[in-house]
C-alpha cells in the first residue's frame, strides 16, 4: 500500500460487516468506521477547505470516534497532530502555532480549555465530534493520493531545548512498522487488541490502532481504567487477546485473585522500563501469557525491538530488532562499541522519521549519516540482546509519557523566592516515574510547598506536577557550575533505602 487510508480502506472492504472496534456494549463494524471516516473527509475538505500537506490536530480523550477521525484527515492528505488531552491550554496552543495546525478538532468535554485556546489563536477553526457521533453526514468521498515519502503524521515529543519537537512521520515509515509489528508480534485476524493507554501516544496509535485495522482484527477500547474491576469485564466481555500496555498495568495485573483467568494470549510491555519483579510477578500469576519486553520511540514510528515470543525471553532487555529494522551501539564519535560496552543506542530503518518538523539543526544533531540517535545508553549483550542502562537525556516518563525536566524547571523558577532548581525521576509504583523537584532559594526566603505546588497545577499538566518538593541549602554542582543531578537521583535511592539524605 502507498499510504495510510489505502491500506485502512482495503481492509475495511475486505471486513465490512465485522466489529472493527468495541467500545463498552457497542460494537462499531468495519464499514461504519470507514463511512465516518469519509464523513470526516468531507466536512474537513468541504466546510474548513482542509487541503493536502494542512496540519489537524486532533484533542479528544480516548473515544471511538477518535478513529474515523484519525482516517479522515488522512483521506484528504493532510497531516494528523494528536495532541496530549492532559496538556493546558498554554501547553496545547504552543503545539497549534508550531505545528501550523489549521484545524483542531475536539469534543465538548474539553469547552473551556478550549475556549482559552481559541482565544491565544484567533484564526484557529475548531471542529468538535459531537456533530460526528450523532450521524447523518454524506459519506461519499474520493481519497487524495498520498505516496510513501508523504507526511503523514506529526508527533510531539520533549526534545533537548524543553520545548516538545514534532517527530514527522511519513506514511511509509508508518506502514513500514506496522508490517514489522505484524510479523514480529504473530498478530492475525482473530486479533483483539485492547487499548487502555491514550490514543494520542504513538505507542497505541502503531500497535493500537493501526496494526488491528490494517490486519482485520478488532480494538477492544477500553472506556476507563478506574475501577480496575471494570476494566477487567471489558477485557473479558469482548475477549481481548493482546494486551500492549506499561509496566503498571502489568503489575495490577499480577495482583488479580487466583481463580480470575484473562483471555489474553500476548502482553506487550512498553512506553517504559519493564521491571524484573513484574515480569516475575505476572509470569507466576499467568504462566500461559507471555509478556514481553519492547522499546521504541516516537522518532521510529515508534518500535524498535522485542523480545521474541517464543523466547527467550531475558529480563532486563529490549529483546532484538524487528524485522528490517538495525540497532548498534555507538561512541560519541559514531563508531561501533564492542560487545558489553556502553555507548549511545542508534536504529536506522524505513521506520526512522523524516526529522523534526522546522527544526533542521536539532534534525541533523539526532539524525546522523543515516542513524538515529536515541539518547538512551546501553549495551549489546554477546547473545544479541539489548539492555538499556541510562538515558542520556534527562527524559521522564511518568505513565509512559516523555516529560523533559527543563519545562518543569522553567515554571519552577516562576515562582517567587526560587534560586535554582533541579528535577529528577524518582520510581513509582502505580506511575512508574514521578518527577521530584529540588530547590534552593533566595536568601532570606522560605517556601510552602502547597503554594509552589498550586502554582505549578495551574501551569502544567497533572503528570508533570513533581511528587514533592526538596529544600536544600544549595544544589550539588560540578567545577564547571553544572547541577549534578546523579547525586540527587543518589539522594533519593538512599532515602528509599532508608538511608535518609
Amino acid at each position: 500500500m502507498e499510504n495510510l487510508f489505502a491500506a485502512f480502506a482495503s481492509s475495511a472492504a475486505l471486513h465490512a460487516d465485522k466489529p472493527a472496534l468495541f467500545w463498552g456494549e457497542q460494537e462499531f463494524s468495519y464499514r461504519q468506521l470507514a463511512d465516518q471516516a469519509n464523513a470526516v473527509a468531507r466536512r474537513l475538505q468541504q466546510t474548513f477547505g482542509v487541503q493536502p500537506g494542512d496540519r489537524v490536530a486532533i484533542w479528544l480523550r480516548n473515544c471511538p470516534e477518535f478513529v474515523p477521525v484519525l482516517f479522515g484527515i488522512l483521506a484528504v492528505g493532510a497531516v494528523v497532530v494528536p495532541i496530549n488531552n492532559f496538556l493546558k491550554p498554554a501547553e496545547v496552543s504552543y503545539l497549534v502555532v508550531n505545528s501550523g495546525a489549521k484545524l483542531l478538532v475536539s469534543e465538548a468535554a474539553q469547552s473551556e480549555p478550549l475556549q482559552e485556546v481559541v482565544a491565544a489563536n484567533p484564526d484557529l477553526q475548531v471542529w468538535r465530534i459531537e456533530e460526528l457521533a450523532a450521524g447523518g453526514l454524506p459519506t461519499e468521498f474520493v481519497p487524495v493520493v498520498r505516496h510513501r515519502s508523504d507526511l503523514a503524521v506529526l508527533i510531539y515529543t520533549s526534545g533537548t531545548t524543553g520545548k516538545p519537537k514534532g517527530a514527522m512521520l511519513t506514511h511509509g515509515n508508518l506502514l513500514h512498522n506496522v508490517e514489522s509489528c505484524r510479523e514480529v508480534l504473530q498478530v492475525v485476524d482473530l486479533d483483539r487488541f485492547v487499548l487502555l493507554l491514550p490514543m494520542f501516544h504513538s505507542f497505541m496509535l502503531t500497535v493500537c490502532i493501526l496494526l488491528p485495522l490494517f490486519i482485520g482484527g478488532s480494538i477492544v477500547l477500553i472506556k476507563s481504567l478506574h475501577p480496575a474491576k471494570a476494566m477487567i469485564e471489558e477485557m473479558l466481555r469482548n475477549r481481548g487477546t493482546v494486551l500492549p500496555a506499561m509496566a503498571q498495568i502489568f503489575r495490577a495485573l499480577a495482583g488479580l485473585p487466583a481463580g480470575l483467568t484473562l483471555p489474553l494470549r500476548l502482553g506487550v510491555s512498553g512506553a517504559g522500563p519493564l521491571p524484573a519483579e513484574i515480569l516475575r510477578l505476572f509470569n507466576i500469576r499467568f504462566p500461559q501469557i507471555p509478556l514481553i519486553e519492547g522499546y521504541g520511540l516516537s522518532e521510529a514510528s515508534p518500535v524498535v525491538s522485542v523480545n521474541p515470543i517464543q523466547g527467550p525471553w531475558h529480563a532486563g532487555t529490549i529483546g532484538v530488532a524487528i524485522p528490517r529494522v538495525e540497532l548498534a551501539v555507538q561512541d560519541e564519535f559514531g563508531r561501533p562499541v564492542p560487545t558489553g560496552e556502553v555507548g549511545e543506542i542508534c536504529v536506522r530503518g524505513g521506520n526512522v522519521m523524516a526529522g523534526y518538523w522546522n527544526a533542521p539543526e536539532q534534525t541533523a544533531e539526532t539524525i546522523i549519516d543515516g542513524w538515529l540517535h536515541t539518547g538512551d545508553l546501553g549495551y549489546r549483550r554477546p547473545d544479541g540482546f539489548y539492555v538499556i542502562s541510562d538515558r542520556k537525556k534527562d527524559m521522564l516518563k511518568p505513565n509512559g509519557i516523555n516529560v523533559y525536566p527543563r519545562e518543569i524547571e522553567e515554571v519552577i523558577h516562576q515562582f517567587a523566592g526560587i534560586r535554582e532548581c533541579a528535577v529528577v525521576g524518582e520510581p513509582d509504583e502505580r506511575r512508574g516515574e514521578r518527577p521530584v523537584a529540588f530547590v534552593a532559594l533566595e536568601e532570606g526566603a522560605t517556601l510552602a510547598e502547597k503554594a509552589l505546588l498550586t502554582f505549578l497545577r495551574e501551569r502544567l499538566a497533572d503528570y508533570k506536577l513533581p511528587k514533592r518538593v526538596v529544600v536544600l541549602p544549595a544544589l550539588p554542582r560540578n567545577a564547571t557550575g553544572k547541577i549534578l543531578k546523579l547525586n540527587l537521583r543518589e539522594q533519593l535511592a538512599r532515602e528509599r533505602a532508608g538511608g535518609g539524605a
